[in-house]
C-alpha cells in the first residue's frame, strides 16, 4: 500500500510548483514516467530510498466561483481521511487569510501528520514574516521556495519519518483490482462476477480499513479481488467523485498484482485513464485494458483493430497489453476478463532458465549489436533472469555505459517477441561483465 503525501491549501499558493518539483524537477528524488499527459494531478516521487505518491488537490476544484471554496474544503476533508501525510501549503507574501484559517481548523482536528509549509521564500527578507504562521495551531513550520527548491529537503527529511510501515505479506492468491474513473462500470462487473450467489464468495477483512477484498473461487478461478468501486464512506462531505476516486485507486492499485483498467467505450481512453496505466506500469503491476459499454458502439469489420491501435497510441512506449472488449450490461465476455487477468498474473510471475535465455537472446544480439559509440563496441556475454516481483533481465557486457535508449527498447521488443509477457512491465539492465 502506498504512502500517499497530499498537498493541500488555498488557490496560487505554489502547491503545483511544489508538486512539479517533488514529481518532476527534481531528477535527484524522482525518477517520473515519461510520455504522461500535463494535466495529471498525482505522481510518484522519491526521498533517501522510500517511494510515495504524490496528490495535488488544487487541480481538482471546480471552475464555477461559488464552489470554488467548498471544493478546497471537501478535498482537505478527504486528504486528512485517505492520505498519511498532509502538506499544508501558505504564501508567505499575503499573510494568513479567512481561507487559511478554515483550513487550518479541519486540519488541527485531524489525527494525521500535518506540516506547515511556508512557500515563497525566495530571499531571506521575508524570513520574519514566516513566524506568523505558528497562530495556525499547526506546531512546526517549514520555510520553502517551491520555485527554487530550497528548504524542500529538510521538508521531506522530516515527512518521511512520518510514512507508515508497509509489512510484506506472502501473498498466497492472485489480488486483481478492477480500477477506473467513476461510472465506468467497475460496480456492475464486479456484481456481474459475484452474482447473488453470496456463500461460494467470502469477504475477507482487507489489510487497510478501506478496501474490500473479495475471496472468488468458482469457475475454476480462485483469487482475491480488490473491490474499489462501492467503497464510498457516508459522510457529509459532498464529495468532490474525481479527487476521491484517485485516492483510493492509487491505494488499491499499490496492493494489486493485476490492475485492470476499465474504460468507457462511448468516452474512449481518457487522460486519467492513461495516468492510471502509467502508475501501474511504474509501480511494475500486470496490467489489462477492459472496454466496457461495447454494446453502445456501431461496428463495423474493422472497429476493434482501430479502437485498439488508438489505445495502444496513447499507452506507448508499453504497447504489449491485451485489451479485452465487454458489455456487463449484457454480460457479454465478462468472464474472459479474468482468464485474461489470470494470464497476465502467470505472465508476471513467469521465469526464463538462463540456458534458454542465452539460446534464444545471444544469436538475436550477434545479429544486431548496440551501435558502436567513438569506436567503442559493447560486447554482450551473457543474460540471466533476475529474481523479482516483476520480469527483470540483466546484461552483461563489457561497457554497459555505451548502451542507449533505443537498444533498451529494442531488447525489450525482443523479449516480448520471443517470450509470452502480455501485460507484463519488463525491466532490462546492463551490468559490467
Amino acid at each position: 500500500m502506498s504512502n500517499i503525501v497530499a498537498i493541500v491549501g488555498r488557490p496560487n499558493v505554489g502547491k503545483s510548483t511544489l508538486y512539479n518539483r517533488l514529481t518532476e524537477s527534481r531528477k535527484a528524488i524522482v525518477d517520473d514516467f515519461s510520455g504522461v499527459t500535463r494535466d495529471r494531478h498525482y505522481g510518484t516521487s522519491e526521498w533517501i530510498d522510500k517511494k510515495f505518491t504524490v496528490i495535488d488537490t488544487g487541480g481538482y476544484v471546480a471552475n464555477s466561483e461559488e464552489l470554488f471554496e467548498v471544493a478546497i474544503r471537501e478535498q482537505v476533508l478527504i486528504a486528512i481521511e485517505e492520505a498519511t501525510v498532509i502538506l499544508f501549503m501558505v504564501d508567505v507574501t499575503t499573510g494568513i487569510t479567512d481561507l487559511d484559517d478554515e483550513i487550518a481548523n479541519l486540519l488541527r482536528k485531524s489525527k494525521k501528520p500535518v506540516f506547515v509549509v511556508v512557500n515563497k521564500l525566495d530571499n531571506n527578507a521575508n524570513l520574519a514574516d514566516a513566524t506568523e504562521f505558528y497562530s495556525l495551531g499547526l506546531g512546526e513550520i517549514y520555510t520553502i521556495s517551491s520555485m527554487t527548491g530550497s528548504g524542500t529537503g529538510e521538508l521531506l527529511d522530516e515527512v518521511v519519518t512520518h510514512f507508515e510501515d508497509v509489512p510484506f505479506e506472502e501473498n498466497e492468491r492472485p489480488k486483481y483490482a478492477i480500477i477506473g474513473r467513476p461510472n465506468v462500470g467497475k460496480s456492475s462487473i464486479i456484481n456481474a462476477l459475484i452474482g447473488q450467489e453470496r456463500n461460494i464468495v467470502t469477504p475477507i477483512a482487507g489489510t487497510t480499513r478501506d478496501s474490500i477484498h473479495i475471496h472468488y473461487n468458482q469457475y475454476g478461478h480462485d483469487f482475491m479481488l480488490i473491490d474499489t468501486a462501492g467503497m464510498r464512506k457516508k459522510t457529509k462531505v459532498k464529495e468532490n467523485i474525481e479527487f476521491y476516486s484517485v485516492m483510493r485507486t492509487i491505494k488499491a492499485l499499490e496492493e494489486a498484482d493485476v490492475v485492470i483498467i476499465m474504460i468507457d467505450a462511448v468516452e474512449g481512453l481518457e487522460a486519467q485513464d492513461v495516468n492510471l496505466f502509467h502508475l501501474a506500469e511504474k509501480n511494475k503491476k500486470g496490467i489489462v485494458i477492459v472496454v466496457n459499454k461495447w454494446d453502445l458502439i456501431e461496428k463495423n469489420n474493422k472497429t476493434i483493430r482501430v479502437f485498439e491501435d488508438q489505445i495502444r497510441q496513447k499507452i506507448a512506449p508499453f504497447t504489449d497489453v491485451p485489451i479485452v472488449f465487454t458489455s456487463v450490461l449484457e454480460k457479454q465476455r465478462v468472464l474472459k476478463v479474468i482468464d485474461v487477468a489470470n494470464q497476465v498474473y502467470a505472465n508476471r510471475a513467469r521465469k526464463i532458465p538462463t540456458s534458454k535465455l542465452n539460446e534464444v537472446m545471444l544469436p538475436v544480439i550477434e545479429k544486431y549489436p548496440p551501435p558502436s559509440i567513438k569506436g567503442k563496441y559493447v560486447k554482450i556475454k551473457y543474460v540471466t533472469q533476475i529474481t523479482g516481483s516483476s520480469p527483470m533481465f540483466a546484461f552483461f557486457c563489457n561497457l554497459p555505459q555505451y548502451v542507449k535508449e533505443p537498444y533498451y527498447r529494442f531488447i525489450e521488443n525482443q523479449l516480448r517477441e520471443h517470450f509470452e509477457f502480455s501485460g507484463a512491465p519488463i525491466q532490462v539492465w546492463f551490468r559490467q561483465k
